[in-house]
């Protein structure tokens, strides 16, 4: 972030807080592309940390894989103020079981966007990592059924009516791309499939492994980045968040017991919650979905990065059932 912007959100955090002396301590990461900065501020006169989430919407984009269009840089400007509305209007919704960093305040000033958020980091939630152990992708695996609980057929109209940053109709660039054949001519299928289910919810959308903050002792979980949350079935994010922690060997090992570990956590969700639904049909609904699932990420993976790891042999064994299965429910001539 330029110099120029350092200065302007200094100044309004110095606002904010009534606090000249408030001061940068450190950068934790820039945003995906160049379109701004996470960053950590000391704040003296409270004694505490607060991390600002910043965008700079005149930044140049700088996609690592070339996907600079009008539309792409849209999107992510609109994934902001998606995120902003979420903190805003839902995030106060959550409890201990899908903890996520407080947000404090939000605004926009000086051509900024801005979040500030509770520094996870001083509440305990210190651990991250790249290759998790099966009981930690296990806490994951429970904080995506508490959250699906919580918005379970709930309303969240001022949120996107589609929640994922790879669903079809954000992605037609990566669309054309994509080379001939059975699974592009199944993505319409596919992606109606899943956005027509009678029980939807409201997904993280983002729910890699690098978005989950864990606790020192590695025994609780905190989630952050939700710049697309959105409505869908909950699968759609098990089925992402899997296919981030494991490499096809862990997932042929593990994904079918973590499965049945996601609805056996979302029942008890939805009795915590107190959510009135028919929990036999909403399993029976959403394990079926669950193989398009994953071939409607591997639908935006043959587009967007051909070659990627995660179209490994699993990913593409649940493509083939998402398949068979349309092709079985297709009326016959």
């Amino acid at each position: 972030m330029s110099q120029s912007y350092q200065s302007a959100l200094l100044e309004i955090l110095k606002g904010y807080f009534q606090d000249e002396n408030l001061h940068k301590v450190e950068s934790i990461q820039t945003l995906w592309s160049g379109y701004g900065e996470i960053a950590r501020y000391w704040v003296p006169s409270m004694r505490l940390n607060y991390v600002i989430k910043v965008v700079n919407p005149n930044t140049h984009s700088q996609h690592p894989r070339g996907w600079n269009t009008s539309f792409s840089h849209q999107r992510k400007l609109n994934s902001y103020q998606n995120e902003q509305t979420f903190y805003d209007k839902y995030s106060g919704l959550t409890d201990q079981y899908c903890r996520l960093p407080k947000c404090i305040a939000s605004g926009e000033s000086q051509q900024l966007r801005w979040l500030i958020m509770e520094d996870l980091d001083a509440s305990g939630f210190t651990y991250r990592c790249s290759d998790a152990s099966l009981e930690l992708v296990k806490l994951g695996v429970r904080w995506l059924a508490y959250f699906h609980a919580r918005f379970l057929n709930q309303a969240t109209p001022e949120l996107w009516p589609m929640g994922t940053y790879w669903h079809l109709n954000t992605r037609p660039d990566e669309y054309q791309k994509m080379p001939e054949g059975r699974l592009k001519d199944a993505a319409t299928e596919l992606d109606q499939q899943l956005n027509l289910a009678s029980y939807q919810t409201l997904l993280h959308g983002d729910a890699k492994l690098a978005n989950f903050c864990f606790s020192a002792q590695q025994t609780d979980i905190a989630a952050v980045d939700f710049q697309y949350v959105g409505r869908g079935v909950g699968v759609k994010d098990l089925a992402y968040f899997l296919g981030s922690c494991f490499f096809q060997e862990g997932l042929f090992q593990h994904a079918d017991m973590l499965l049945d570990s996601y609805f056996g956590h979302l029942k008890k969700a939805i009795s915590h919650y107190q959510i009135n639904c028919n929990f036999e049909h909403l399993e029976e609904q959403w394990r079926a979905l669950y193989p398009l699932a994953w071939a409607d990420f591997e639908r935006f993976l043959s587009g967007w990065a051909t070659e990627h790891y995660k179209r490994n042999d699993f990913m593409q064994k649940q493509t083939e059932l998402a398949l068979m299965l349309l092709d079985k429910h297709k009326p016959s001539r």
